[in-house]
């Protein structure tokens, strides 16, 4: 089924999709980096998660109901992505159990993600909320500094906010600490995660 992969090219500023389009494809990240984001009624963007290389999106029950995109994909940068037509996957589906039992699985670690997001969202501090996306996206997409761990994924201050459920200004004091607490440095162009232990247990408290 490789023949069937098409790859196509995107910059900052362009949509994969957008809210409301189609499904017609499956998509896969091959380089760069890619935000789903979503509207609120009044108007605002709401980021829902970050794809990095590797990761499989669009598929969703969106996707196998023929509903349309409940978000839109925007590249954070420069990306390449593979994507294969919904007729071609469903073919492949058919003909691999294995390759349907791995879709299971990650429809499965899907559902888990927003149940756990949900209970941050409700039980959870803002500033330990914040810490955990530091400390996922330091473990999935951070490579070794002199500092620390850099994140190679550059995030703006509004958008850690929007994933994360708090106001801008929110999230601005709080990385404000974590510098003069010397958990992280730098911008958000160059964050370096400096304490990596001490930020997952902060995370984690109670």
């Amino acid at each position: 089924m490789l023949q069937e992969l098409t790859e196509a090219h995107y910059g900052k500023g362009d949509f994969i999709f957008r809210e409301g389009d189609p499904t017609e494809y499956f998509h896969i990240v091959k380089e760069g980096t890619v935000k789903c984001v979503k509207s609120t009624p009044d108007g605002k963007e709401c980021t829902l998660k970050i794809l990095m290389p590797g990761d499989l999106f669009c598929c969703d029950a969106a996707a196998f109901d023929g509903a349309s995109h409940p978000d839109s994909a925007q590249p954070m940068g420069d990306v390449s992505i593979l994507r294969m037509s919904k007729k071609a996957y469903f073919e492949m589906l058919r003909r691999s159990p294995d390759a349907a039992i791995e879709v299971i699985k990650y429809l499965g670690n899907r559902l888990n993600e927003a149940q756990g997001k949900t209970k941050d969202l409700a039980l959870d501090r803002a500033d330990q909320r914040l810490a955990s996306l530091l400390v996922d996206l330091a473990i999935r997409n951070g490579i070794k500094d002199p500092n620390g761990i850099r994140l190679t994924v550059r995030m703006t201050r509004q958008d850690m906010a929007n994933m994360v459920g708090i106001t801008t200004e929110t999230a601005i004091r709080i990385m404000s600490k974590f510098k003069r607490d010397r958990l992280v440095s730098g911008t958000a162009n160059r964050l370096v995660i400096r304490n990596l232990p001490a930020l997952k247990t902060f995370a984690s408290a109670s």
